[in-house]
């Protein structure tokens, strides 16, 4: 039919010459019965463009939409809607089996099975698959595994024909069957809103258009739910919030569905029946608005506060140590004089129960845990064996590592000093099988969100003794809570707060700096020609801007420095989109440093062989977390799956698990938290001008440790250090372990009748 013309057309995918499983979009070869249909004509090969829910090789298609001619590619078929189904001839079935859509098939077997079933394979696999075994090679093991994916292949295809219409990718339509399974479908219509309580990555958005189109009503009381859910989670997620007024909750949830403010105060008190949420007056204040919680999140506060308030009263499992005899055995065993600030931030960790050390960088907070962790160790029995247990773990790999080359003793991640169990999906560590320990120390704490300190505390013994060490001027946690201010702000812990800089690494501008900001002053620059740890280069032109960290990146800091731009060196950036946004950035930055390879696209990244990455969410089951950055190994186009190693432990990911994933050339600042790199490339521009805050230009700065690069408009540097308004979190803890707010009857913290005392 000529051009412009509605048409349809009906063929074998042949090949898929490009797919994006965010929107479904594709260019694929469509191999066609008759040509054009004309004068039979053989077989042709045509390419089809357009948007389907899943698609694999060898299926049927069938097409409605119109021939176009395109300026670059030529002739081709625009389809407005494609529809896909399991192909019937030998050859399609046998295309189909061998694409790699099912695990324990190959091109050869896929061969085998086709020789040995024909036409009757695809019935075969449907209701007959203990018959595989009667093909040559393919054993019991084998065949469970092809029947277990040809069933979740089957499932997860009637759930993306439902799903394409709403916008949902295909590795969110992987993780909607993997958790709801054959009833995927009858869940997501009686309660749409499940997806985004239950799948990470879906928005209420997309809920709400699922829910409309099965003919909820605009003011049913589910979407009202709903609602006042999303909104405080969204306060969660968005702000680090851990409560929300009522009278705000209730104005923001009528801005997102409006719905009247009546009828969402009706649907707050059936959450609050169901247990979902919960609200209480402030230090039971019944004229102030009520704050209203999450349920999680009020049980994460108030658990904090009773565990910080019983490590307090609670005896510790050992003698006291004499502070003046200790730091002088520490001083004549090291032959390092402490300095009086740092003397009296020993002194008061030996003689307190829990205590805080914070203060920026070069400061002595190092040489302060080290000295502690030493004098703890030093008890000894008869036989020499160290009497007390010193345990020492940070949230990030890498601040890990730096706490372990720092006190000479093992460290790992809090996450991995719990122990998640996949079986149980609960920590191995907890309540009621607590850490083996005497003393932790737990550095980076600004980090710590309500709800892994929640963990961890649950999982100390009431006898540990506890200290913890971190930065307050950083940027907070990503998750919801401000921890460490918080604990600070209850004035129920003893803290050692140090400002005097000790550290002079090099000229020191690292360091001198990162105080300078923190106190609102300009960078202190190295004069020209002046060899220094610290440079700014001033520049106004984005596209100037991305030459000079491509430039800076992949060859003046390799070759000056002797750095590995793969390994050593990380470009930080306030903000994901716009050009200078950390997406632009990596794909440039891959292209300059990582050009060729087998590679697995996912939407528009490209994940490549040897490509640095970084873990965006807490994943327990691969034991891989939120910040977490390693290499790919392996990639595998055909299968869409990927092997990354993280410091050498190998991790799979399937095609479904790839929005887990992004590429880390460069990263936000926010990302950058708790781990330290031998060089940053920092970027602060007007387009950045909406995240200019001091606190960010200080988080980036103290990143670096041996080489701090700020490229970037002088604006936006005086912009970002004159711009202290600090966003506040809306938080309770501080009251709670104050005694300000009290905890509930039942959860009355009692001290102990009976101190026990150990050795």
């Amino acid at each position: 039919m000529a051009e412009g013309f509605p048409d349809a057309l009906a063929g074998t995918v042949a090949g898929i010459v490009y797919r994006n499983d965010e929107t479904g979009y594709s260019v694929l070869r469509v191999t066609t019965g008759d040509g054009d249909g004309k004068f039979g004509l053989k077989p042709s090969e045509v390419v089809v463009v357009g948007t389907c829910g899943a698609v694999w090789e060898g299926e049927d298609l069938h097409a409605v939409g119109e021939w176009v001619t395109d300026k670059v590619h030529g002739r081709q078929f625009k389809a407005k809607e494609i529809t896909c189904a399991t192909p019937h001839s030998v050859a399609g079935i046998e295309r189909y089996l061998a694409s790699g859509l099912i695990k324990g098939i190959g091109p050869e077997y896929a061969k085998r099975i086709v020789a040995k079933f024909g036409e009757g394979t695809i019935e075969m696999l449907d209701h007959h698959s203990g018959r595989l075994r009667e093909v040559p090679g393919i054993g019991t093991t084998r065949a469970a595994r092809i029947k277990k994916s040809w069933e979740a292949e089957r499932g997860t295809r009637e759930v993306m024909i439902f799903t394409q219409g709403y916008g949902i990718s295909v590795a969110k339509t992987v993780k909607i069957y993997r958790r709801y399974g054959a009833d995927s479908i009858a869940i997501i219509k009686s309660d749409p809103y499940r997806l985004c309580r239950d799948i990470w990555g879906i928005g209420f958005s997309t809920a709400d258009k699922i829910a409309m189109s099965v003919g909820m009503a605009k003011d049913a009381p589910e979407r009202a739910r709903a609602a006042i859910v999303h909104t405080l989670q969204s306060e969660a997620e968005a702000g680090g919030h851990c409560w929300t007024a009522e009278p705000e909750l209730l104005l923001h949830a009528n801005e997102l569905v409006d719905i009247p403010v009546e009828r969402l105060a009706e649907a707050l008190k059936e959450e609050e029946m169901a247990g979902r949420v919960v609200a209480e007056h402030p230090g039971g204040v019944a004229e102030e608005p009520r704050r209203v919680y999450l349920r999680d999140l009020l049980r994460a506060e108030r658990t904090v506060a009773f565990r910080v308030r019983r490590l307090l009263d609670s005896a510790r499992s050992f003698d006291p140590i004499d502070p003046a005899r200790a730091i002088a055995w520490w001083e004549e065993k090291t032959g390092f004089r402490l300095a009086p600030a740092q003397t009296s931030a020993v002194r008061m960790s030996l003689q307190n129960k829990v205590s805080i050390i914070t203060g920026g960088p070069g400061v002595g907070k190092t040489t302060i845990v080290r000295a502690l962790v030493d004098i703890f160790g030093a008890r000894r029995d008869g036989n020499g064996r160290p009497l007390l247990n010193v345990v020492t773990a940070a949230p990030t790999g890498r601040a890990a590592k730096r706490l372990s080359e720092a006190t000479g003793m093992a460290s790992q991640t809090l996450h991995r000093l719990l122990k998640y169990n996949p079986q149980t999906r609960k920590f191995t560590y907890n309540a009621e099988n607590p850490l083996a320990g005497d003393v932790f120390v737990f550095d980076e704490a600004s980090m710590v969100d309500i709800y892994l300190m929640e963990n961890v505390l649950l999982a100390l013994p009431p006898s540990a003794t506890l200290i913890i060490v971190g930065d307050t001027d950083q940027l907070p946690s990503v998750g919801p809570g401000n921890v460490l201010h918080d604990l600070i702000a209850s004035d129920a812990i003893a803290c050692s707060r140090l400002t005097e800089i000790f550290r002079q690494d090099n000229s020191g501008l690292i360091v001198r700096n990162a105080h300078r900001v923190n106190a609102g002053e300009g960078f202190e620059c190295p004069k020209a020609g002046e060899d220094s740890d610290f440079y700014f280069i001033p520049q106004n032109d984005p596209g100037k801007t991305l030459s000079f960290v491509l430039d800076f990146m992949a060859t003046r800091i390799p070759r000056k420095f002797r750095m590995d731009p793969m390994e050593d060196v990380q470009v930080l950036s306030p903000m994901r989109k716009n050009a200078l946004g950390t997406e632009n950035l990596n794909a440039l930055l891959q292209r300059r440093l990582n050009p060729e390879g087998p590679a697995v696209q996912r939407g528009a990244t490209l994940f490549r062989k040897g490509d640095r990455v970084m873990q965006l969410r807490n994943n327990y089951d691969k034991d891989v977390f939120n910040g977490d950055v390693g290499f790919i190994a392996e990639a595998y186009p055909a299968e869409r799956r990927l092997v990354v190693t993280f410091d050498g432990k190998p991790v799979e990911y399937a095609s479904g698990d790839l929005d887990e994933l992004a590429l880390a050339y460069a990263t936000t600042i926010h990302k950058s938290q708790g781990s330290e790199y031998p060089a940053v490339i920092v970027l602060l521009h007007n387009q950045h001008y909406m995240m200019l805050q001091r606190n960010l230009l200080y988080t980036a700065i103290t990143r670096g440790r041996k080489l701090v690069l700020v490229i970037g408009s002088k604006w936006a540097t005086s912009k970002a250090i004159e711009t202290n308004t600090v966003r506040g979190r809306r938080t309770s803890l501080a009251e709670r372990i104050s005694g300000r707010i009290q905890p509930p009857t039942h959860e009355r913290v009692v001290p102990p009748q009976d101190g026990h005392q150990g050795n």
